[in-house]
């Protein structure tokens, strides 16, 4: 079989977790400061690149409609607390919109998940992120790595996320993101059966307007990169381009973990 062409425009697809200054330590690779975050946002505005929801690009896989000539998407996974506060207010006043992938049982007061503890909103507050102008989708309920489950718990875990999230809002819930970006053919398989429109995963790489829908590639922001990478991204570098295959090492990993939770059970995805 012929390698995948990656000649197509370059998206990028930025994946943010927590912005604050103060996170906790399980997180604080993936924060950004919110001084560094603004600076990221303005870089962004200044390359001209005009920012689309994941329901934009899914429309566009789709045929339904086109994209602007350089799109970027920005995505945020989990639900931590500064997300319907600065965080939203930040992209609101750039004009930005943007991609909220929410874990429900950990922003639900009383609920079990997988995430350790931090700052979080709550589930009521999907609807202020949606008055800022953000679009939400599921993240899962309680944070798993789903390639490890078994066929209930992984249909569970996309399904009941979404009735909860729609319950919320009062409308379809199209749009989900793998925890850590774990996934493999059958949850992929499970996404698309649950309902879910696309699926977003990591690999740390440029998206395509050849990329698989059901595992959309991000760049993953960590607290060490810099609005010189940003820059780099904008401009269709510094990473590579999906599509592209699982590594043999990916491949290895995923057989590890799932050996691992046949032994321990579920573990959180991070």
């Amino acid at each position: 079989m012929s390698p995948p062409r990656t000649d197509a425009p370059r998206i990028p697809v930025l994946l943010y977790h927590a912005v604050m200054d103060d996170p906790p330590d399980w997180i604080a690779e993936f924060t950004v400061a919110p001084r560094e975050f603004e600076a990221q946002l303005d870089a962004i505005r200044d390359s001209g690149r005009t920012p689309v929801t994941i329901g934009a690009l899914a429309a566009h896989f789709a045929g339904r409609a086109p994209l602007p000539p350089r799109p970027v998407a920005l995505t945020f996974d989990d639900g931590f607390a500064d997300l319907p506060g600065r965080t939203a207010e930040a992209l609101a006043e750039r004009g930005m919109p943007a991609t909220a992938y929410l874990t429900t049982g950990a922003i639900t007061p009383g609920r079990r998940s997988l995430l350790p503890p931090a700052p979080m909103m709550t589930l009521d507050q999907a609807k202020l992120l949606e008055e800022y102008g953000m679009e939400v989708g599921g993240h899962t309920v309680s944070h798993p790595q789903l390639d490890t489950l078994g066929a209930r718990d992984l249909l569970r875990e996309l399904a009941q996320s979404k009735v909860e999230l729609e319950d919320t809002l009062g409308h379809r819930i199209d749009h989900l993101a793998y925890p850590h970006g774990y996934n493999s053919r059958a949850v992929r398989r499970a996404a698309r059966a649950a309902g879910y429109e696309t699926a977003v995963a990591v690999r740390h790489a440029l998206s395509s307007e050849r990329d698989e829908v059901y595992r959309i590639a991000r760049l993953i922001l960590r607290r060490t990169h810099t609005v010189a990478d940003i820059q780099a991204w904008m401009r269709g570098e510094g990473a590579r381009v999906a599509p592209y295959s699982d590594s043999p090492q990916t491949v290895g990993w995923r057989l590890y973990r799932r050996t691992r939770a046949l032994v321990k059970g579920p573990v959180f995805a991070g």
